[in-house]
């Protein structure tokens, strides 16, 4: 009974995904435009499968969704279309999804394949998706697992792009649709919503611009608006000349501008890059002047300090010539002490002798120093034999 209980929970849950998938978006009254006439882009590599485009709406009412290739979150993987739906009082967008097979989506003729029922455009075998190169633009020469098979409404174009409602298709669910709806589904990948929401801001894509035949119908890979790679809509080159060439006068104009504040911020960044320079220049001729200045100052004060050890070496030679000096002069000074001294020594005695000499009677001074007499010379007398003087007589 619990098993019972829990698988109808499990169904409960699918139905009310399946519900909330079926229903969500915007819901309005103004019908949808028809669908665009272009022509599919190339595939850009095996692998990836053709998304319709549609018409999504937003704050400045419907816009184009541009078709693209992309890449399924899995291998195995088909990607059903949203579609628009008349639910009694307003339309309402199913989003698109992906899944083991393809589910309902209106009945809208969305070509290449998606001609209201199922898919035609190709089908996984061994993990490789063969594509139907009757409704696909594939390369062969890159792609091999290829095969072709003709089916009725290949191209999209000129039809309607709703279910319901007055002039909508009136298509209903099949058996094998119904079954799809309850599978496990996976949403859009973020390509394709970011792809989604870049054409949401691109003005050029607005119903109430392009009237139906917007410059980007197709592109080759999600959110690649621009480049070899992007379709126009099937006569939108001739009825929407005017506004393309208006469109790419502005973009011109955009580009010159831009490459006009690009130049003069270029100019700008150089004439700053210049002063940079010119500043980094001075601060250099400024650092040179200053080392300058200090190996000036160092050398003014290098001579200086030598001038200075000369001075001082000169005034100690000074002080010790003087010292020398002052030494002779005590030199001198003692030698002339000694004289003067000695010479009064020499004074005082011979003063002394002179004062006894004057002190003593004349008589002694006159025996003191008596005159010698005055002898006659005599002839030599002549010695007796035997050599014996004769005494005198």
């Amino acid at each position: 009974m619990r098993k019972i209980r829990l698988l109808l929970l499990a169904v409960l849950i699918l139905a009310m995904s399946a519900a909330a998938f079926a229903q969500v978006g915007v819901s309005i009254t103004i019908a949808p435009p028809e669908l665009v006439a272009y022509s599919q882009p190339m595939c850009p590599q095996s692998g990836y499968l053709w998304a319709p485009g549609y018409w999504a709406y937003g704050d400045e009412g419907y816009f184009w969704v541009p078709g693209t290739w992309a890449e399924p979150p899995a291998v195995g993987l088909l990607w059903t279309p949203g579609y628009w739906g008349w639910g009694g009082n307003a339309f309402a967008w199913n989003d698109g999804y992906w899944g083991p097979t393809i589910g309902f989506y209106g009945g809208v003729n969305y070509g290449f394949g998606y001609g209201g029922i199922g898919y035609e455009g190709g089908y996984w075998n061994n993990g490789a998706f063969n594509y139907n190169t009757s409704v696909n633009n594939v390369d062969v020469t890159n792609i091999h697992n290829t095969y072709e098979k003709n089916v009725i409404n290949e191209r999209a174009g000129n039809h309607v792009s709703y279910n319901g409602g007055t002039g909508g298709t009136t298509a209903r669910p099949t058996a094998a649709e119904e079954t799809a709806a309850h599978e496990r589904h996976t949403p859009a990948t973020a390509a394709q919503t970011e792809h989604q929401q870049a054409a949401s801001r691109n003005h050029e894509l607005l119903a109430s611009v392009n009237h139906g035949k917007p410059p980007i119908a197709a592109t080759s890979k999600p959110g690649e608006f621009a480049g070899k790679g992007v379709v126009a809509a099937n006569g939108a080159a001739a009825e929407n000349k005017a506004a393309e060439t208006k469109a790419t006068e502005n973009r011109a104009a955009e580009n010159k501008a831009a490459e006009t504040r690009s130049n003069e911020n270029k100019a700008a960044e150089n004439k700053a890059a210049a002063r940079s320079r010119e500043n980094k220049t001075a601060e250099k001729a400024s650092a040179t002047r200053s080392n300058e200045n200090k190996a000036s100052e160092k050398k003014a004060a290098a001579t200086r300090s030598n001038e200075n050890k000369s001075a001082e070496k000169a005034a100690a030679a000074r002080s010790n010539e003087n010292k020398t000096a002052e030494k002779a002069s005590a030199t001198r000074s003692n030698e002339n002490k000694t004289a003067e001294k000695a010479a009064r020594s020499n004074e005082n005695k011979t003063a002394h002798s002179e004062s006894a000499a004057h002190s003593q009677p004349a008589a002694a001074r006159q025996q003191a120093a008596p005159r010698p007499e005055a002898h006659h010379e005599s002839a030599p007398e002549k010695k007796p034999p035997g050599g014996k003087e004769k005494p005198r007589q």
